[in-house]
């Protein structure tokens, strides 16, 4: 705790630093407007500026563009990154359709490069939100992780101060490979490095996009990053599917009511409105005191008939979806009950998804099948049908004290033993999940 109160207390001295005049800014190297500055001297951050000159050209020419944009792209989701961020496009290949968005991402920029130009990059723009990816060009000019990740918490410290309530959405540093001077090692240390600096903070959300680009070796992929750093299209279309269960969830997408329809003779558990027939179970909880991920204190059952979401907002219902958002601690392991049990025979129908490497599971009687992002989160790591990222069906057959587990057709456990009577129930740990389409057919007992 000291040493984190250090830190805090160097980043609020930088701040200070951060409110250098635009105008040195803009004056830099002779090069007009919005170039370079000349001179690390008096900049914010620390670590390296770039200053080639392709650099210096694309910087200057990329920013002032921008700021004849600044009255159009207001209220924007604003990308903030590098080439990465510059390479998806002006509107990010439409991958989010009528979201206004502004790609804020400079070919070569480094995480001190970003502090130096966010303020009248992206918080000129009043952004509804932030998604950043940075820190990758930081290593190919030898910085260490613990200097990145000071740059990025001054960056996020910025972002808070402006706007305590807009949602910032922090993408882990894809991998790369040693051969691109971005080694395995140091982008896992810096990884870990922005995972402790936004650890309890509710307004940052994680997203694992390391995990769900790494080969078995924690490299890139070629046939998604032909370079080993930059994807292709298909590495843009993986991003976009990552981040878009976490931007509807902030309300940016997917606004429509789910329409689906019961089958005759199934009833809903859950009512696409609100949380009704849900609540939480008493339970003792370690609030994050162990070393273990943290288990909230539960003091009494309590019941969300008519609640939009749970006493702690980790259950929201959202246009059809139940959704178990991602915990600010990282991990946060608790579970959401139907306050019915169900000791008859039943199928029970649901649809599922989850973020890269989500972890959650799914309570038949109490017994747990685990749910999760399959491919990268395991268990059932060799399904066919998977479809990460997007909608999945669980349809669990139970007769007797046995349940059938099948996963869009596959067989996830043929003969699941479970006790003979029980609520259902839906578990939070790492990553967004979302529920839908919950309903159960009770059969006559065999």
């Amino acid at each position: 705790m000291q040493k984190r109160s250090i830190v805090h207390a160097l980043i609020g001295m930088l701040l200070v630093t951060y409110s250098w005049p635009l105008a040195a800014q803009r004056q830099g190297n002779g090069g007009g407007d919005y170039a370079i500055p000349a001179s690390d001297e008096g900049l914010p951050g620390s670590g390296p500026i770039r200053r080639y000159d392709w650099f210096r050209n694309l910087w200057q020419a990329k920013r002032s563009r921008w700021a004849q944009q600044v009255e159009q792209d207001q209220g924007a989701v604003v990308f903030l990154g590098d080439s990465i961020t510059q390479g998806w496009g002006d509107d990010l290949g439409g991958s989010f359709g009528s979201l206004k968005v502004a790609n804020r991402g400079i070919s070569g920029d480094t995480t001190r490069g970003m502090l130096i130009r966010l303020d009248e990059d992206v918080l000129a723009l009043h952004p509804r939100a932030v998604v950043m990816l940075m820190g990758t060009n930081d290593l190919e000019e030898k910085a260490e992780p613990e200097t990145i990740a000071a740059n990025l918490e001054l960056i996020l410290a910025a972002l808070k101060k402006h706007n305590a309530k807009m949602p910032i959405v922090l993408c882990n540093v894809f991998p790369s490979s040693e051969k691109k001077s971005r080694p395995t090692d140091k982008i896992k240390r810096i990884n870990e490095l922005y995972a402790a600096a936004v650890h309890g903070d509710p307004q940052i959300i994680v997203l694992d996009t390391w995990l769900l680009f790494a080969n078995e070796n924690g490299d890139a992929k070629q046939e998604e990053f032909p370079d080993l750093l930059h994807p292709n299209k298909a590495g843009y279309a993986k991003w976009a599917a990552a981040l878009r269960p976490i931007l509807a969830t902030l309300g940016y997408l997917e606004t429509e009511p789910d329409d689906f329809q019961l089958e005759p003779g199934a009833i809903s558990l859950f009512n696409g409105k609100d949380l009704t027939g849900w609540g939480f179970h008493a339970s003792p909880g370690s609030n994050g005191k162990s070393r273990g991920p943290a288990r909230p204190t539960v003091p009494e059952d309590i019941a969300f008939d008519g609640k939009t979401s749970s006493n702690d907002g980790r259950y929201v219902a959202i246009n059809g979806r139940l959704v178990v958002t991602t915990p600010a601690e990282g991990r946060r392991i608790q579970q959401l009950w139907t306050t019915r049990d169900f000791g008859q025979d039943f199928v029970l129908k649901l649809e599922f998804r989850a973020t890269p490497n989500a972890d959650s599971g799914v309570f038949i009687r109490g017994k747990q099948l685990q749910c999760r992002d399959y491919l990268l989160a395991g268990p059932y790591t060799e399904l066919k049908k998977y479809r990460p990222q997007d909608w999945n069906e669980l349809v669990i057959t139970v007769r007797g004290t046995k349940a059938h587990c099948t996963c869009n057709g596959e067989v996830l456990e043929e003969a699941f033993e479970l006790p003979e009577t029980g609520p259902i129930g839906l578990e939070g740990d790492r990553g967004q999940m979302e529920y839908r389409r919950i309903r159960i057919e009770v059969k006559p007992s065999s």
